[in-house]
């Protein structure tokens, strides 16, 4: 969890950053509350597309376990 919570929270300033930084360069000026939104935005798909992996990999990793044990019980 806390290690989870760390990928969320340094990805977020990354994201931040990147978009004060790179914004400007294509004209586009935000503001820190704007900044701020969208990077809740971003980190909310973030999370849920990590779950989601998760999820998919455990599943698979499942599935092979249940291979496994099946192919050693025959």
């Amino acid at each position: 969890m806390i290690e989870a919570i760390i990928n969320v929270l340094i990805g977020f300033a990354i994201n931040f950053s990147a978009n004060a930084l790179i914004f400007p360069l294509f004209g586009w000026h935000l503001s820190a509350a704007t900044n701020l939104k969208l990077g809740l935005i971003y980190t909310a798909i973030s999370i849920a597309r990590s779950y989601c992996i998760r999820r998919w990999f455990n599943s698979m990793i499942k599935k092979a376990a249940q291979k496994i044990e099946a192919s050693t019980e025959a």
